[in-house]
């Protein structure tokens, strides 16, 4: 088997993090060279990253481990190293293809920012954490590039400090996000005690969890599977942990793409794909993630209808479509999850991106206040157009493919997650056929010139378009190389996805015209929902109310016990301190003036000591 380029994949997260050490070094002196030294960074880890894959595919290589002792303790052994599967290899490029083109993009986005150098420290340092954590060969290596993804995600989301909503959604993420660690902390300490040899390396954990031998009890093997899925809830943005995602939007356009596309909420999903055999081995933890991706994937779509913020609607809309890829995982299709994680990397880049475009263009988030900009940004919209399209699952774009997997697995193995996912479809068709005639159609509603982006920012638009299309023909009905190159396993079982194919297309095309009739042709008033049902829109323009339920039951608790605590240790606490304190003092004090050398006062304080002991032995008869 052929590993040449498998034993120097170490070297993929190695350019980034090179980067990031030559921005960090340069200071403020560096500032031209930030965008020139992030760029070859990530593109030297994509073309060593296809170099892998290329390897993997071409001879059907599964596996290459290497690393060196890292703890030992007496029986116990802990290496550290890295190790490249086919899961793993396709990661790798889908992380370092989109990261390329983030770094590419943002020379125009950016360009004119005075931090421009420290924003591409920040991806690079965010590209080594991901690509650190795909090829973690056990859960512990796992877990520290998980917690520096997060701290990475903090500084990026909050890049632009000086804005207050800034600040505060970079706080909300790293906080949210830490609860899903706590999780993920637990089941690493629960499989270090339970596995034979405190093994955390992936290797024996598979070989203990893969037949269900027993050696780990039914109710532990489900516990830990449950903790593991509560790490991934809390990365990829899951029911109920969803909340710091589409507040992330307060970051740079760049980084809202690479955090949707390719690496922090794709965490999630990946950990659940590379610790696939612990679910398995619990049929209530994989109907547990099964149920809650269809919730989310039902919600958030729901949400995506009533905003009005582009970016929010597209966050809204990668939520919903990581619910697809976990509801897919829980199903038991690995196939489908990841392939679904594989095109929506691409598409939803593009989208992102095209928002870019868009705002840099218009100087404004709220679609309401767009209008009319396809005959002047022509590039951003037929590249827009497609991302849409293939979010809409519209054939023959990709998402169509990597939807239609997910949805035929549905149909075989829970009829109702079925039908979960098919209105999930429906309404993302129509809110990004909202989306898309606001912005793209009608007058303008803005003032000034409004002109194409930049080619820097266009051609990334361009090359993710061509992705979108074709990225879906790896895995189709009658083509199963994709799923059988992951897994190993015969192709997935096909039958009735010609039915979901006809049924999904056509609650897609429904959407797209829907949306036509209501915001293009205004066959139906755009306020048909809202005149009869207010309080139906406002709910899902409040979300729910989700973020109000936990400043109720949570935040503001927890606030009031702060402020509580805070006053017990300043007035309680410091109170007492300051007593004792003054007392001495007062003490001390006394004892100079009496100290004095003059003796009269001595004689004085000799007299008052002997009738107070005179009055303490005659007066006990009276209280004793």
């Amino acid at each position: 088997m052929n590993t040449m380029f498998s034993e120097i994949a170490w070297l993929i997260p190695l350019f980034p993090f090179v980067a990031f050490l030559l921005l960090l070094a340069s200071g403020r002196s560096g500032q031209g060279l930030g965008v020139t030294i992030g760029t070859v960074g990530s593109l030297a880890s994509l073309v060593l990253s296809i170099l892998v894959l290329m390897e993997h595919m071409s001879d059907g290589s599964k596996y290459y481990q290497d690393g060196f002792k890292w703890i030992d303790l007496g029986s116990f052994q802990l290496n550290i190293g890295y190790e490249v599967t086919n899961l793993s290899a396709l990661m790798l490029v889908v992380v370092t293809a989109v990261s390329f083109l983030v770094n590419v993009y943002s020379a125009g986005y950016m360009k004119g920012d005075e931090r421009i150098s420290t924003f591409y420290s920040y991806i690079a340092l965010f590209t080594f954490s991901m690509l650190g954590l795909v090829l973690a060969d056990n859960m512990l290596t796992l877990y520290i590039f998980w917690e520096l993804v997060g701290v990475c995600s903090f500084l990026l989301v909050g890049f632009w400090f000086t804005k207050p909503a800034a600040r505060a959604a970079a706080k909300k993420a790293f906080i949210v996000t830490r609860i899903g660690d706590a999780g993920l902390l637990i089941a690493i300490l629960l499989l270090f005690w339970y596995m034979p040899d405190h093994a955390l390396d992936f290797v024996r954990i598979e070989n203990v969890f893969e037949g269900q031998s027993g050696t780990v009890a039914a109710g532990v093997t489900t516990l830990i599977a449950i903790l593991i899925f509560v790490g991934a809830v809390g990365k990829s943005g899951q029911f109920p942990l969803h909340v710091w995602l589409p507040d992330a939007m307060e970051g740079p356009t760049p980084i809202s793409a690479l955090i949707h596309a390719a690496t922090m909420v794709a965490a999630g999903v990946y950990l659940v794909a590379r610790t696939f055999d612990i679910f398995q081995a619990s049929p209530a933890a994989m109907e547990t993630v099964a149920y809650v991706g269809g919730f989310t994937a039902l919600f958030a779509a729901t949400i995506g209808i009533a905003q009005n913020d582009i970016k929010r609607i597209l966050a809204y809309s990668t939520v919903s479509q990581l619910g697809y890829m976990m509801m897919a995982l829980g199903l038991g299709s690995l196939t489908g999850g990841i392939f679904h994680l594989f095109t929506h990397a691409f598409f939803k880049a593009l989208l992102f991106l095209g928002a870019g475009s868009i705002i840099h263009a218009v100087h404004t988030q709220n679609i309401n206040e767009m209008g009319g900009l396809g005959s002047k940004m022509r590039i951003t919209a037929w590249t827009f157009g497609i991302g849409a399209l293939a979010l809409s699952g519209i054939p023959p774009f990709s998402g169509f493919w990597s939807k239609d997997a997910i949805l035929t697995t549905a149909l075989h193995e829970n009829p109702v997650l079925f039908v979960v996912g098919i209105i999930a479809a429906f309404f993302t068709s129509f809110y990004m056929a909202r989306l898309f005639f606001l912005v793209f159609t009608g007058r303008p509603k803005g003032e000034g010139r409004i002109h194409e982006s930049s080619l820097t920012m266009t051609i990334p638009l361009i090359i993710l378009a061509v992705f979108a299309i074709g990225a879906g023909f790896v895995e189709t009905p009658w083509n199963n190389t994709l799923g059988e190159w992951l897994t190993g396993a015969a192709g997935a079982d096909h039958s009735g996805s010609g039915l979901v194919m006809v049924v999904s297309t056509a609650v897609g095309a429904l959407g797209i015209y829907l949306g036509w009739l209501v915001f293009v042709k205004g066959t139906i008033a755009r306020d048909a929902v809202s005149s009869r049902a207010p309080w139906l829109v406002g709910l899902l323009e409040r979300k729910y109310y989700i973020d109000e339920i936990y400043a109720a039951v949570i935040v503001k608790p927890l606030r009031g016990l702060g402020s509580l605590l805070n006053a017990i240790d300043q007035y309680i606490i410091d109170g007492i301190i300051a007593i004792i304190g003054g007392t001495a003092v007062l003490l001390g004090r006394g004892g100079i003036r009496l100290q004095n050398g003059q003796v009269q006062t001595y004689g004085l304080i000799t007299v008052l000591g002997l009738v107070i002991l005179i009055i303490a032995v005659v007066g006990r008869r009276f209280w004793s």
